[in-house]
């Protein structure tokens, strides 16, 4: 016992002073007041948390919040469920599909954004393929509008991931479908999709993490954009903290990140220590 505890022990500490201490840390600067260059631990209370929830800016990050992660999860689980259902159809070729499916997600979110920045201008990428079969017509501005710029975002970042989702489903999917007694349609709906619940419950989460935190994806793609169309909270509390020198904000904006975090984190969590009980 004393052995296996002097092995963790290393990691142990690690991860107290590394991801507690620091979370400790963030929410003790955003009651602080340091908003210079200069370090300056006066406590002001709520006083940062009032400015932030008074800010046009932090409504905007809010909202394209809930339409980045709405458009995003929906992407990465419809399609990563797709994909895994039609590779576990054992067709020709699978390692390669299988490859280039999951290949998006070894890639950075720098290179992804600049990539699609590309794809989705007006006059060059996919509207000049749209117009190559007849669809002229269908000139939409993408990332550059201020409707829903922040929707065309989630087809670059769900092409990203949504290879992994695949991933996570295609092992859980052969398990199911060793299940047999029941046709295709009627095997996935009431067998596989139901044990395939889990997953998508562990699919959920990560999507979601990845759409509070989202930063590179929309600073490659030119975020925050007009109006803060495209804007996030990950790219707020980095100009607010690095740009503006407004630490104690930035840590505000952060602390807010790490709640909305715990909201998925922690019925995740108590789902798997359900799971472990029985």
């Amino acid at each position: 016992m004393l052995l296996a505890v002097l092995v963790i022990l290393p990691s142990i500490i690690a991860v107290a002073v590394f991801v507690y201490g620091f979370i400790a840390w963030t929410f003790y600067i955003s009651v602080t007041d340091w908003k210079s260059s200069v370090v300056d631990f006066t406590f002001v209370g709520l006083k940062n948390w009032t400015r932030l929830f008074g800010e046009r800016r932090f409504y905007m990050d809010m909202r394209n919040l809930v339409f980045y992660a709405i458009g995003f999860m929906s992407q990465c689980i419809i399609v990563g469920f797709v994909l895994a259902s039609l590779l576990d159809q054992k067709i020709k070729g699978e390692a390669f599909f299988r490859t280039l499916f999951i290949f998006p997600f070894a890639v950075s979110g720098i290179v992804t954004g600049v990539t699609w920045q590309w794809l989705m201008q007006p006059s060059t990428g996919v509207n000049l393929l749209f117009a190559k079969i007849g669809m002229g017509w269908f000139r939409p501005s993408w990332h550059s509008s201020i409707e829903y710029g922040i929707w065309a975002i989630t087809i670059a970042a769900a092409w990203q991931f949504s290879g992994y989702v695949m991933a996570l489903y295609l092992y859980e999917l052969r398990e199911a479908a060793a299940i047999d007694g029941a046709g295709t349609w009627a095997s996935y709906r009431y067998i596989i999709i139901p044990l395939l619940m889990p997953v998508t419950f562990t699919a959920v989460v990560l999507t979601g993490m990845n759409a509070i935190r989202v930063f590179d994806v929309v600073a490659s793609m030119g975020g925050p954009g007009p109006g803060n169309s495209l804007d996030t909270l990950a790219l707020n509390m980095y100009q607010t903290t690095f740009n503006a020198y407004r630490f104690s904000l930035g840590a505000t904006i952060g602390s807010v990140m790490l709640l909305l975090a715990i909201f998925l984190v922690v019925p995740y969590l108590m789902s798997m220590q359900r799971e472990s009980e029985r």
